[in-house]
């Protein structure tokens, strides 16, 4: 069969055709233009009156009869005014003309930068969460991340500042090796220089990755409004702890949520243990423990490192002992021992009478010890016992006598710490830069955050028991003789500082004999007082 010819319309005439064609265009862009405003107004008429039904629909029946009267009374009166009905539809074209404008298209999905990361972050994830014989793999090589990432956000900067990733159930996610590989990856992949907190739901078979702020470094040495026995030890995120104090932070005041460490007859963790770095802030938070404890108690303390950093306590009311040498320390570590015992008794002995505890044995006892392996080494060097050995009828019996252990030690020399100390301080903080591994050994679990790439003085983790790792920042209180104090954080510490009371029995190497001595004629249940 013969194929019959296309029309001559369509065979010759294609030019005219495109030509034909891009007249209309032309005159449809013109004719837009010079419509623009009819079409704006109308659309905005269209918005108003659908507006007005749904409105009229969701009004009760009764009250549809009281709100056409006052319709009708309204057009009533706009009738009757002079120039009304201009001004009305004046009026009306203009509403209709602003809900009917164009409007600039908000932006609800990433782009095309942000599906690069979320597909890179995806393949990254492939090996650690597929298996050969999944039959429908969640994650695999070439798949789409929109079925793994089901919640994400990214900041101004075109980083992930929070991620939602869905994990399949064969997932050994009860592992810690397991999930430390998981966040390393996620840290490394969704950039450094931040800090990351890992929420995993072993139930949903979901992780929750998300950017925390940093904490402030700002808020110095202060009164806390806190109940007798409990102390502050630092501040944390607002969503760890659920409460919040008032502290003066730079030129204002905030509330912050502070990390309370409760202590006491009834408290379930009665001694802390202190691991950091050099420079850290060990030696701050001591400071800053002291200078809380005095408000109520009295405190001894025994420093190590010998650099006199505790000297502004020299002589204050409440200090009972600031030592610096190996003979003060044990002489004033044995007094504490016989303290702890004589109140064991006196309250043992007022609760057969039937009386109550006496006044000498309520007041709280501080024993805070800093620096330990340099006591230890001393000792042993010259024959005499470690320290720490006369700390365990403090740190076990101390609850119940109102005696608190603090003890600070460097990771360098963690290994001295004696098992009687390990056992029952456990309170625990970690100050500085330390790997996951080594806050696990001191806390006895990783922290679920990665660590910060800048560690300012102060900054680490705390866990009080059994409870969950939070992130920690020391008030600043440095040294207030120190020339490199700043003279806002030195007299913020000295206004924290007691008076100076009016006999001071000596401190340091020159009085170790007089101690030794005023110790060696004490009786058997007599209470000494060693006034610094």
């Amino acid at each position: 069969m013969a194929r019959r010819p296309l029309p001559r319309i369509l065979s010759s005439g294609s030019a005219q055709i495109a030509r034909s064609r891009e007249m209309a265009r032309t005159a449809a862009d013109s004719a837009t233009d010079v419509l623009h405003p009819l079409i704006t107004i109308t659309r905005g008429l269209r918005q108003i009156a659908a507006a007005g039904r749904a409105k009229w629909a969701a009004t009760p029946k009764e009250r549809r009869g009281p709100t056409l009267f006052l319709a009708a009374a309204c057009v009533l009166v706009v009738a009757l005014v002079p120039y009304g009905p201009l001004l009305a539809l004046i009026g009306v074209m203009a509403v209709a003309a602003w809900k009917g404008r164009e409007r600039t298209p908000v932006q609800t999905g990433p782009d095309e930068a942000e599906l690069g990361r979320l597909q890179a972050l995806y393949e990254a994830l492939v090996p650690y969460f597929s298996v050969p014989d999944d039959p429908s793999p969640l994650f695999s090589h070439g798949g789409g991340w929109e079925s793994a990432f089901s919640d994400y956000a990214f900041d101004d900067d075109g980083r992930l500042r929070k991620l939602c990733v869905k994990y399949p159930a064969y997932f050994t996610d009860g592992e810690a090796a397991s999930r430390a590989r998981i966040e390393q990856l996620l840290h490394a992949k969704s950039g450094r220089g931040r800090e990351y907190h890992f929420a995993w739901d072993e139930e949903g078979n979901q992780l929750v990755m998300s950017v925390l702020p940093p904490l402030s470094t700002s808020i110095a040495a202060q009164r806390f409004v806190t109940a007798p026995g409990e102390t502050v030890l630092g501040f944390t995120d607002q969503d760890a702890v659920q409460r919040t104090v008032p502290v003066l932070d730079g030129d204002g005041t905030t509330d912050a949520p502070p990390v309370v460490w409760r202590t006491g007859s009834r408290s379930t963790e009665p001694h802390l243990l202190v691991v950091g770095q050099p420079g850290s802030g060990t030696t701050s938070l001591l400071r800053s423990i002291a200078l809380q404890a005095l408000q109520h108690g009295d405190v001894l303390i025994m420093e190590g490192s010998g650099t006199g950093e505790y000297a502004c306590l020299t002589g204050r009311s409440g200090v009972l002992a600031v030592e610096c040498g190996l003979a003060g320390a044990l002489a004033t570590l044995e007094w504490a021992a016989h303290e702890t015992e004589r109140r064991l008794i006196a309250a043992n002995r007022a609760r057969q009478a039937g009386h109550p505890a006496p006044e000498d044995t309520k007041r709280p006892l501080w024993i805070l010890l800093d620096r330990p392996s340099v006591f230890g080494h001393l000792a042993a060097a010259d024959g005499r016992p470690d320290p720490q050995q006369l700390l365990q009828v403090p740190l076990r019996h101390g609850r119940a006598a109102g005696v608190t252990v603090v003890v600070a030690e460097q990771f360098d020399s963690v290994d001295t710490i004696v098992e009687t100390v390990r056992t029952h301080t456990r309170a625990r903080v970690v100050l500085g830069p330390a790997a996951p591994e080594q806050v696990a050994a001191v806390l006895g679990t990783e922290p679920h955050t990665t660590p910060t790439p800048d560690t300012p003085p102060g900054r680490g983790y705390a866990r009080l028991g059994a409870g969950p790792v939070l992130r920690l920042q020391v008030p600043a209180t440095p040294d207030p003789y120190d020339d490199a104090t700043s003279e806002a954080h030195r007299q913020a510490v000295l206004d924290l500082l007691p008076e100076r009371t009016a006999k001071s029995f000596g401190t340091g190497v020159e009085h170790e004999t007089q101690e030794l001595e005023a110790l060696e004629g004490l009786e058997e249940g007599e209470q000494l007082t060693v006034l610094d």
